[in-house]
């Protein structure tokens, strides 16, 4: 057999010629003056100002299997705003503003509505923060991915002033926790829930409407990432530490916030646990220690403040939740969960 072609290959450059110059467009809506190339070939170059001593502050992560959701629903939007939320998050532990993002697209098979559905979340993503679109790859990988998969990686940069980047060695015994509440799933855990229900067997599932959702079961699978970085900006120079919760829950990812002796003590029952999370643990038998160590369970944020700034904290985010404290630690245990 003769191959006398790139596209009898499998992939077509002209079409990804276009998809390209596409996406440059919808780049330049996240653009300021600070991007200094806005074609962003090869390489995306960026001015940084305004900063004395300036730590740069990088996150790279993807939205996991939460993409088989939005494949088997055909809506790409919100997946691409979460994209840019969860990496903008992860920098905002460390007190860092978000100045630029990069993306990843794989696929095997070219789908330009889906491109233009997933470009226009990661633009709406990155203007909700104030971050600029400044280049990424996108590749036609034949044969690689089946025809309606896609890999999906996200890259942030940020930055922060040396004095003022977050790293919990100020916190004491004593500090409050402030739980800042999820709207759902967020981008983690989702390989269990889709064989909670069944998913990948039956997709169909994903319209049934669920009465302690109030809505569909695809519906609330794609909620989208809740973006913490414009309601905790404010207090960025009142909080001690802060913690995204994502996959390995508050169990596991409180604790790389607290310097040594330190235990953070949470009251269960102080804040509220949307109803996917029971609807998750009654259809699937799951443990409630299991729950807590694979999701969020109602708080996709956590922050610690000591008693002098707890007011201004709760006045200037008006959905904190103060859900425990900072207690010696005893034992191996790092983190407490204990009903209130």
């Amino acid at each position: 057999m003769s191959v006398s072609d790139y596209r009898s290959s499998g992939v077509d450059l002209d079409a990804m010629g276009a998809l390209k110059e596409r996406i440059k467009a919808f780049a330049t809506a996240t653009h300021g003056p600070e991007v200094l190339n806005p074609d962003g070939d090869f390489a995306g170059l960026y001015r940084l100002n305004g900063y004395s001593e300036p730590v740069l502050v990088a996150s790279t992560d993807g939205v996991g299997t939460k993409l088989k959701i939005a494949a088997h629903l055909g809506h790409y939007e919100s997946i691409g705003q979460d994209l840019v939320t969860l990496n903008v998050n992860d920098i905002l532990t460390r007190g860092a503003r978000p100045l630029f993002f990069l993306d990843y697209v794989a696929f095997s098979e070219l789908d330009a509505q889906l491109m233009d559905t997933l470009m226009r979340g990661i633009v709406w993503g990155c203007r909700e923060v104030g971050c600029a679109l400044i280049g990424g790859e996108t590749a036609q990988l034949p044969d690689t991915y089946g025809p309606d998969e896609i890999e999906l990686a996200g890259f942030v940069v940020g930055v922060a002033e040396s004095d003022a980047v977050l790293d919990g060695s100020t916190i004491e015994v004593g500090d409050h926790i402030i739980g800042i509440p999820s709207n759902g799933l967020h981008t983690n855990g989702f390989s269990l829930v889709r064989r909670v229900f069944g998913i990948d067997e039956n997709p169909s599932v994903l319209f049934r409407h669920y009465h302690e959702l109030q809505h569909q079961l695809g519906e609330e699978l794609l909620v989208r990432h809740r973006c913490y970085y414009p309601m905790l900006e404010p207090v960025l120079g009142l909080v001690k530490g802060l913690a995204h919760i994502t996959g390995g829950g508050i169990p596991g990812k409180v604790p790389p916030v607290l310097p040594s002796g330190m235990c953070a003590s949470f009251r269960r029952g102080s804040w509220r646990v949307p109803p996917v999370f029971d609807l998750l643990q009654q259809e699937g038998g799951v443990g409630i220690e299991e729950m807590y160590r694979v999701f969020n369970m109602g708080l996709g944020m956590i922050a610690v403040c000591d008693d002098e700034n707890l007011p201004a904290v709760q006045e200037k985010v008006p959905d904190a939740i103060l859900v425990g404290s900072i207690v010696e630690r005893e034992g191996e245990e790092q983190v407490i969960i204990e009903d209130g």
